[in-house]
């Protein structure tokens, strides 16, 4: 049943008048040998884990210990045992834990396990029933388009009254 099946002899090759199109192997395999992206595994601080200071970087980031100190990440999940003391910058945020300070970001979701004691700078703003709030939500303000501006009008500039100006001589 899983038997490999058995070897065929290889047949001799006969010589043909034309020559065969040679294809160069780089071109064959450059399409297998190009490097595939990894898909991004997001950082976790775990809980037990206390971290004095700023955490940064581009990616995705799981707190669920305490962060004593500015998150500035891609995207940031906090779980219900997650504590931040201090600023939050993100792509995108989820909360079920507790994040003390200002928190600015496009998307922000507040699940009913949440407490935020701080403002919100946000574009969308998703609340569940029991999400613990206190602050301002503010709301991102997209720069309007600039309005073009009206064309430049030559402005005389008529002497001003009581000083005579000398005439220009010839």
């Amino acid at each position: 049943m899983f038997s490999k099946p058995a070897n065929k002899p290889a047949a001799t090759p006969v010589k043909s008048a034309t020559p065969e199109p040679v294809v160069a192997p780089a071109t064959a395999a450059s399409a297998l040998d190009a490097p595939k992206p990894k898909p991004k595994v997001a950082s976790l601080i775990s809980s037990g884990i206390t971290i004095e200071g700023g955490v940064t970087g581009d990616g995705e980031l799981q707190i669920d210990g305490v962060v004593r100190g500015d998150v500035r990440v891609g995207r940031l999940t906090v779980g219900e045992t997650g504590h931040i003391e201090g600023s939050v910058y993100a792509e995108a945020t989820e909360v079920r834990g507790r994040i003390v300070g200002s928190v600015t970001a496009k998307q922000v979701r507040l699940y009913g396990t949440s407490y935020i004691d701080g403002d919100i700078t946000h574009e969308q703003l998703a609340m569940e029933t029991g999400a613990f709030f206190q602050g301002r939500s503010l709301k991102f303000q997209r720069p309007a388009a600039p309005a073009p501006a009206p064309a430049a009008q030559p402005v005389s500039n008529p002497a001003p009254s009581g000083l005579d100006m000398p005439k220009p001589t010839v």
